[in-house]
């Protein structure tokens, strides 16, 4: 079944990307734009279908929402699996860095942390299947394209996806707000995988009993916890920071 993307970094990322595209959708007058001019080129390098449509009908496909003015139909999302991403390390010759996602419901949040995900070097992120925010096109654009250069998989049941981790001598921690030890005081270098929790709930009583260490954020406010993308998002840069320095 087929998937639409739009926006136009996210449509360029895709375009940049392995992801199989079908047709090339612009609203009709848009030709002229510098950015514009760039996804053309590289559609055009694809041999991409290219289609001039009206504004209405890129608003009735992406459902309303901010498209500006392009729209990519492509094939349905391929999801990797664990052994693809431990793979991908080794081709890296990188101990393995994962990200594991513990239901995250808000797309924003989903996008954001897989845009922090690709930029600090991730070598996949792993979602459950069930009860959590799919990559959609609405997570693509949020992510700027980042979708498109990750490995992503989906699997039924964290825990034993942590288990098998641990077992490829991956160390698994957890960022929880009761955690004991702060998160710059933690070794995060070598074959890691940091698992970040649900908005509300955080990380589910099962992934965290599953966990070799739990870490914390220092909050020094009124406030007592932050939004999940942000706190995903300075522990990954706290771990590439480590493993830079290593």
């Amino acid at each position: 079944m087929p998937e639409y993307i739009w926006g136009r970094n996210p449509v360029l990322e895709v375009l940049h990307s392995t992801r199989s595209v079908k047709r090339l959708l612009l609203a009709e007058g848009q030709r002229g734009a510098p950015v514009v001019s760039t996804i053309l080129e590289a559609a055009q390098q694809r041999h991409i279908p290219i289609e001039s449509v009206s504004r209405a009908r890129l608003d009735q496909l992406s459902h309303g929402a901010v498209h500006q003015g392009c729209l990519l139909i492509v094939e349905e999302r391929k999801y990797a699996d664990i052994e693809q991403i431990l793979a991908f390390a080794a081709h890296k010759h990188e101990a393995p860095f994962l990200l594991i996602l513990d239901t995250i419901q808000d797309v924003n949040n989903l996008g954001s942390l897989l845009r922090t995900a690709e930029a600090v070097g991730i070598h996949g992120v792993i979602l459950p299947e069930h009860r959590a925010a799919e990559v959609n096109a609405t997570v693509v654009k949020t992510s700027a394209g980042a979708t498109e250069h990750l490995l992503i998989a989906q699997e039924t049941n964290l825990s034993r996806v942590i288990e098998a981790l641990k077992k490829q001598n991956i160390w698994v921690v957890g960022l929880a707000g009761e955690a004991k030890m702060l998160y710059h005081q933690a070794d995060l270098t070598g074959s890691l995988a940091l698992v970040v929790g649900n908005e509300g709930k955080g990380i589910s009583r099962l992934v965290r009993e599953h966990c070799d260490l739990l870490i914390r954020l220092p909050m020094h406010g009124h406030i007592n916890s932050l939004n999940a993308a942000v706190a995903g998002s300075i522990a990954l840069y706290e771990a590439l920071r480590q493993r830079e320095k290593a």
